[in-house]
């Protein structure tokens, strides 16, 4: 029985993986449990595992006090001396074993409820501790159901992680005994035990998937800066390298892109565009555009926002499907990206040397240098202060609000006349509506005509089919009955 004991500790701690020095502690916990259960719950016990014997020794202890004023746990010093230790003195603890014997059926089931507690409880301990080290890193599972659109994915046995259906990449499809790949996102402690989420989303995803794939990755020799990604679309990470003598594209692409195709591979047929990174901004929103050519790209560093013109045959090479190549080249750049074809741009860029030039006193040389200073309108100018003209076209502030204000009336007859411009498109919008509908209603009206006529034709003509059909049969019926006469004469 004793060594019994001893093997079923041993064989705990190898299985579960803990600390055979966890499973004593769990042991004696239920042995203290079941020692209240029968001596009573007030007494002060302690419990000890004696590896020699293979047994848990129980104590009960007493502490020595002058006065008692809890019986069941201090006894006078007289009573010490007496019953226990001639020696004894104030503030001793003195220990008596217990008998173990007369443990019941119900502390023994109370004694081995606790100790599969604690050793579960020290297992969920360890998961917890193992798996929050491995947060942000890539694991490997197999998919073993489906809960509310969910994937219940075996880490390990006994150790399932969840893959929330936010978390899955659209369009990609799993079945039970599938083995996924994924990243574990959260790890949080609840009742039931560690909470593992993972993730196919995560940016972080397509960084860890290139660590894996690329040593000089792994090695830091090059360095993803960052990753942005539309799942099972299209993402792009920007890289650069610490070594003048390695290219970090070519590292990441690798040997006729084979690096890279393990990659999407992965990630079900994700497209990843690799961008040089560079700390010139304007470069790298270049880059990051690819493989759009840009012509040119104007910065507003007060809404930190570029425009970027391109040729007209590349305006939908830019933007991308649905605006996606834009969209990721913003979040890589971290600038409000806002892409125009250089037609569009000249357009507008006569449109504000129009408006410019409108205003009284200024000049085509001052407008040009309010235009370039990114002044786009009348209006503009005139909602702006006259100490910033002043610094900009270099002049007096008295100059300058006499600019203002020249600009504020050319501001007011520019929008009567685009007021007047918008009525008449209005008005030849109507007339060109009603237009239409007249000449659906005159259509409509000539084809019921047309069915109409067509339908008094059919009818005249059948009449005219029964007219020759009568003409033909009179005769014959007269024929008839004069043979019928003669016949009867006869």
């Amino acid at each position: 029985m004793n060594r019994e004991l001893g093997r079923v500790i041993e064989q705990v701690s190898k299985e579960k993986g803990i600390d055979k020095s966890l499973v004593v502690e769990a042991v004696e916990e239920a042995m203290k449990s079941a020692a209240r259960k029968t001596y009573g719950a007030d007494l002060n016990i302690e419990a000890r595992y004696n590896e020699g014997s293979g047994t848990v020794d129980v104590f009960e202890i007493k502490t020595v006090v002058n006065t008692v004023q809890d019986p069941d746990n201090e006894v006078t010093l007289a009573e010490a001396r007496s019953n226990y230790d001639p020696q004894s003195q104030i503030g001793d603890e003195l220990l008596t074993e217990l008998d173990t014997g007369p443990f019941g059926r119900i502390a023994a089931q109370a004694a081995k409820q606790n100790i599969v507690q604690k050793v579960r409880d020290y297992e969920r301990a360890m998961i917890y501790a193992e798996f929050k080290e491995h947060e942000n890193s890539i694991q490997s599972g197999i998919v073993m159901r489906f809960e509310r659109r969910s994937l219940i994915v075996q880490l390990r046995p006994n150790v399932d992680a969840i893959l929330p259906e936010r978390e899955q990449i659209p369009r990609e499809r799993y079945r039970q005994g599938d083995r996924i790949r994924a990243m574990i996102i959260d790890v949080s402690e609840s009742t039931r035990g560690p909470q593992i989420v993972l993730s196919r989303t995560n940016p972080l995803l397509v960084q860890e998937l290139f660590k894996q794939e690329v040593p000089e990755v792994y090695e830091g020799i090059v360095q993803i800066k960052s990753v942005v990604r539309e799942p099972g679309g299209r993402a792009k990470i920007a890289v650069v390298s610490n070594d003048p003598d390695v290219d970090p594209v070519g590292a990441c692409v690798g040997m006729r892109g084979s690096r890279v195709q393990a990659v999407v591979q992965e990630l079900r047929g994700e497209r990843i565009d690799i961008v040089p990174w560079t700390p010139d901004e304007t470069e790298f929103v270049c880059r990051a555009l690819s493989p759009a050519k840009v012509s040119r790209i104007v910065i507003d560093e007060e809404s930190h926002a570029m425009e970027v013109i391109v040729a007209d045959d590349q305006l939908s090479l830019a933007i991308g499907r649905k605006g996606q190549n834009v969209r990721l080249a913003s979040k890589l750049s971290g600038w409000k990206l806002d892409v125009s074809s250089e037609a569009d741009y000249e357009r507008r860029q006569r449109e504000s040397r129009r408006s410019l030039r409108r205003i009284e006193g200024l000049g085509d040389i001052r407008a040009e240098i309010l235009l370039a200073d990114g002044y786009k309108s009348a209006s503009e100018l005139a909602g702006s202060e006259a100490a910033e003209v002043a610094a900009v076209l270099e002049i007096s502030e008295e100059e300058a609000r006499r600019l203002v204000s020249s600009a504020a009336l050319a501001a007011v007859e520019e929008e009567r006349e685009l007021r007047v411009v918008r009525i008449a498109a209005a008005v030849a919008e109507a007339v060109a509506t009603m237009k239409a509908e007249q000449e659906r209603v005159e259509a409509e009206a000539a084809q019921a005509r047309a069915l109409a006529a067509e339908g008094a034709s059919t009818e005249e003509g059948a009449a005219d089919e029964s007219d020759e059909g009568g003409e033909g049969t009179a005769p014959q019926s007269s024929e008839k009955s004069s043979e019928n006469n003669d016949g009867g004469n006869a």
